[in-house]
């Protein structure tokens, strides 16, 4: 039996072959101190918890549920957009839940790609983009981000290339995994290049809370609903990852074509799950300053580590990793991470899986207790 021809060239997700092998090292007794994949370690609000254990007691709670979610989610999801992004969404027709804003990757590129269709994706970048590309049958072009520019697209460059091809374009910001911050000027130009262009451009905006004051959405923009899907997610900003809860945004057109597919794929969430989700949507202030009190202190730690290491970084950054230029020694982030992790029982990204523009970079997690990073520091040390 052969696999599907979408399946050539995709190969197994990179953290799921090292996490193999960190357990293998771990077998070993060397028990590896994991900084490298950003899962919050962190629990939700007790009241999230509370809701989900509440409303699965119910006897009535366990049937399928809408293909477009519950209203109450929905309601949830566009208060929050109001209330932290200043965007106007009908809960009604412009949102859509998703199972992780990672399904939505592939939903998108399912639903707008053919065969040989081109999307721009950003290099550096969630890996993702290209195998969604892919798998749906597209072709990804690069668009390098450079530190130079502010990790910004060139439009310049990209206008000047050949785009009759390409139909979508994924960009990040906060960006993954670089830390970038957007202001407006660059939601603006990404507004204007798509109208240009006619590429409908997808931001995908998990980490616009964290360690970041002024979270914003390409939404926000005049005008971006005729260009614009913005997915994002409960994962980060609510420590929800493993709850798999995140939306799809934009023009009420967009939001119905991407259900076409979407609905044939799964048949909703648990309704206490989504519940539980809108609770979490209505945490104020507070939930949001004690979560980055937390990431700030240990990024204080990882900024020590990185100093240990003669890296070159940035304390500018958002989201819950910091990025990293490796020193001139190292060829790659790939021999920095390996000497690390053999050397010392410590794992931290190579820049290179987001493309090859991250190939002189690290990238190390936040997400693991001060006491984890003052170890790490320990043992990096002592070699």
């Amino acid at each position: 039996m052969q696999t599907a021809k979408r399946l050539d060239g995709i190969g197994e997700y990179y953290f799921s072959q090292k996490l193999r092998e960190i357990d293998e090292l771990n077998k070993q007794g060397k028990q590896i101190i994991n900084l490298g994949i950003g899962s919050p370690d962190l629990p939700p609000h007790p009241d999230v918890i509370k809701v989900l254990q509440e409303e699965s007691a119910k006897p009535n709670v366990h049937a399928y549920q809408s293909y477009k979610g519950s209203i109450v989610l929905r309601k949830a999801m566009s208060d929050w957009y109001k209330k932290w992004y200043n965007v106007e969404l009908n809960a009604d027709t412009e949102i859509l839940p998703l199972i992780g804003s990672k399904e939505g990757i592939m939903h998108i590129c399912m639903t707008y790609l053919n065969e040989g269709d081109e999307v721009l994706v950003p290099n550096p970048g969630y890996p993702t983009y290209r195998s969604a590309v892919k798998l749906a049958g597209g072709v990804s072009v690069n668009y390098d981000l450079k530190e130079d520019n502010n990790y910004a697209p060139d439009f310049a460059a990209l206008e000047a290339g050949d785009l009759s091809k390409v139909k979508l374009m994924f960009v990040n910001y906060p960006q993954m995994p670089t830390g970038q911050l957007p202001d407006r000027k660059l939601f603006e130009q990404l507004v204007a290049f798509g109208k240009k262009t006619g590429i409908l451009i997808i931001h995908d905006n998990p980490y616009s809370f964290i360690l970041n004051e002024h979270p914003m959405s390409l939404l926000s923009i005049d005008g971006a609903k005729d260009c614009v899907l913005e997915l994002n997610s409960l994962s980060k900003s609510q420590n929800m990852a493993g709850w798999r809860v995140g939306m799809l945004s934009g023009a009420k057109e967009r939001i119905d074509e991407v259900l076409r597919f979407k609905s044939n794929m799964d048949s909703g969430m648990f309704l206490p799950l989504q519940l539980a989700a809108a609770t979490a949507l209505n945490l104020g202030k507070d939930w949001y300053d004690g979560v980055n009190a937390i990431y700030r202190e240990r990024r204080e730690k990882v900024f020590e580590l990185l100093d240990l290491l003669n890296c070159v970084y940035s304390k500018d950054q958002a989201g819950m990793f910091v990025w990293a230029k490796i020193p001139v020694k190292y060829k790659t982030g790939y021999e920095l991470s390996d000497e690390v992790l053999y050397n010392s029982n410590v794992f931290i990204t190579p820049g290179g899986i987001f493309g090859n523009a991250g190939d002189g970079y690290i990238r190390v997690s936040l997400c693991a207790p001060v006491t984890r990073f003052e170890e790490a520091i320990a043992r990096i040390s002592q070699k």
